[in-house]
């Protein structure tokens, strides 16, 4: 989807003009991929908008910058109130905002500890990532997700993204909206950018941190709404052929949100369409990002915009 500007961008502590966000070509991070980011969305609801689980997110970013030996000169505090500054500033809701943390200019080399850390915050409106208004048609990937020996899952890092590049740009070209990788192992993993969920025989299954998945905070938040709605649960290794047995299959990310599978490798999950508990689960999770439903798990970093442009999800 194509970025729309918005007027301000977060760096390192200011606010600057969108044009003027830029960063030298000898930067480490261009030519070693040496950057943590995240992803948020922020939802417009009937009295304003909230950030969803802002603090969860620069958690997590705190936690990959450190994997990577990367100080961040900033708290999540301040990150935190960076984000809502900037969202208010610019006046967009719904929107997507992109904190990252890179080594800019300094030395060039493979060793990083000698080039500064940027970080940099923006956000903008941006709508549906997943294809398929039915459901997504997606493959089983040839490339595997990286071995947890290799580079650490747990970051969401980069350099990480060029494996979950492979993924989607061989799903895309093939046919399909979306691919999902297996493990070194040959388990299932996820998809280039989302957590993976299954049901079978009213059993709610995903895949385990140890099966190279990110740990991601749409996927903690549908296990908490599970519980909430007494799904039973379990987070087990899965072979491959349980995507073609399943009853229902989704998604979850900050892009996908809960994206249900139609099919996998041009097999019907079911009858393609969403199952019982797939709509469950979405609509408790629209229902409180909406504003349709109490934020009971406090999941909602309130904003003051006066300007709201209507993004679909």
């Amino acid at each position: 989807m194509p970025i729309t500007p918005t007027k301000h961008i977060w760096h390192n502590g200011n606010l600057i003009a969108w044009e003027q966000a830029n960063i030298h070509v000898m930067s480490h991070v261009v030519h070693y991929g040496s950057s943590v980011f995240e992803g948020i969305r922020c939802y417009t609801q009937p009295n304003g908008a909230g950030i969803f689980r802002l603090a969860e997110h620069m958690q997590r970013l705190a936690d990959s910058a450190k994997i990577y030996r990367m100080p961040l000169p900033y708290s999540v505090e301040q990150l935190c109130s960076a984000v809502v500054d900037l969202v208010e500033a610019n006046e967009v809701a719904p929107c997507y905002i992109r904190p990252i943390a890179f080594r800019g200019y300094g030395e060039i080399g493979v060793n990083p500890l000698k080039s500064p850390v940027d970080v940099y915050i923006a956000n903008f409106p941006w709508g549906k990532y997943v294809p398929g208004n039915d459901g997504a048609d997606v493959c089983v990937s040839s490339w595997n997700r990286l071995a947890p020996n290799t580079m650490p899952s747990l970051a969401k890092a980069g350099a990480n993204y060029m494996n979950s590049q492979l993924i989607r740009m061989e799903a895309e070209v093939n046919g399909y909206s979306e691919g999902i990788a297996l493990d070194v192992n040959g388990y299932l993993s996820e998809g280039s950018g989302e957590n993976l969920f299954l049901v079978r025989n009213g059993v709610l299954y995903t895949t385990p941190l140890a099966n190279s998945v990110l740990s991601g905070i749409t996927r903690s938040s549908v296990l908490t709404l599970a519980k909430h709605l007494g799904i039973e649960v379990v987070e087990q290794a899965l072979p491959r052929e349980m995507l073609y047995i399943a009853d229902e299959a989704f998604f979850t990310g900050t892009a996908a949100e809960v994206t249900h599978l139609r099919s996998v490798d041009r097999i019907l999950v079911a009858d393609g369409k969403m199952g019982p508990i797939t709509s469950a689960l979405h609509k408790a999770f629209f229902d409180i990002v909406n504003g349709l439903a109490p934020d009971r798990y406090n999941w909602l970093t309130p904003v003051k915009v006066r300007v709201a442009e209507n993004v679909g999800a």
